[in-house]
């Protein structure tokens, strides 16, 4: 009971907050409703659904999620030579957000290919190009490295944040409000909401980095890639996860959640 309240909480606290700060912010009453919609189907995934795999299910299942965050390249859309969104009828979705907190659940769980998937997805955000995804994937990195002592996961930490930044450089967009920069707008006109956001963000952080009932490199490289992903939209023109609008953040940490609790079926090297 106590690890399905952990999980609740460091899901719905940001999301519920940032539901609030959209209901009464001004924001377009598709986005509240949207995000609503997406945190109805994903808490109950990951307070409730424990996902056992074997080790052949928890690589194939890598395999599938690296693949989706190459579909944009072929699927679009593209702006401006940037294609990182994943079209489903008529919503589109950030493909890193959605994928990237299972793939940093996995890596945790795979110990012999835990570089290989961060490296892959690194590919992916480099290609799109997406900072965003590319920082998720060096803090994920960094959060397994802290877990584990694996120095496997230091030049990969390194050649994310190169890759981060040469994404960052080539692959800005205007920033869409109530999505994208959230609470550095957000603080310049009411910095009292936006401490609020970032409260409610920072319990959501420690929750996952310590009270998630899972191994400490699961909840160490989740938490990162929820740092990396903040960090990107403090710093540039990206999705706020969990309080902006966007659904995808939403399942996506969702469907981590729930991997993180399945009882540890480690791949065999």
């Amino acid at each position: 009971m106590a690890g399905r309240a952990a999980i609740s909480l460091a899901l719905g606290t940001p999301v519920l907050a940032g539901l609030i700060f959209l209901a009464f912010g001004g924001a377009p009453l598709a986005y509240p409703v949207g995000n609503a919609l997406a945190l109805l189907l994903a808490l109950p995934v990951a307070a409730f659904v424990r996902i056992r795999l074997t080790g052949a299910q928890h690589r194939a299942l890598a395999v599938v999620l690296l693949a989706l965050l190459f579909v944009p390249l072929l699927s679009g859309p593209h702006l401006n030579g940037i294609a990182r969104w994943l079209p489903l009828g008529p919503v589109t979705l950030h493909a890193g957000a959605l994928v990237l907190p299972a793939l940093a659940v996995l890596a945790a769980r795979d110990e012999d290919y835990a570089p290989p998937i961060l490296l892959a997805a690194l590919l992916a955000a480099s290609v799109q190009p997406d900072a965003a995804t590319g920082l998720a994937v060096m803090m994920a990195a960094i959060g397994l490295y802290n877990a584990s002592g694996d120095w496997r996961m230091v030049p990969v930490a390194g050649i994310a944040f190169l890759a981060s930044i040469s994404a960052g450089l080539r692959g800005e967009l205007p920033a869409q409000p109530f999505v994208e920069r959230v609470l550095v707008d957000l603080a310049l006109h009411q910095p009292f909401a936006a401490l609020g956001l970032g409260v409610a963000l920072l319990a959501s952080f420690l929750l996952i980095a310590h009270a998630l009932p899972a191994g400490k490199p699961v909840r160490h490289a989740l938490s990162g890639s929820l740092f990396g992903f903040s960090l990107a939209a403090l710093v540039s023109n990206y999705p706020s996860v969990l309080i902006g609008y966007g659904a995808a953040p939403i399942l996506g940490y969702g469907l981590a959640l729930s991997l993180a609790r399945q009882t540890p079926q480690t791949p065999s090297g």
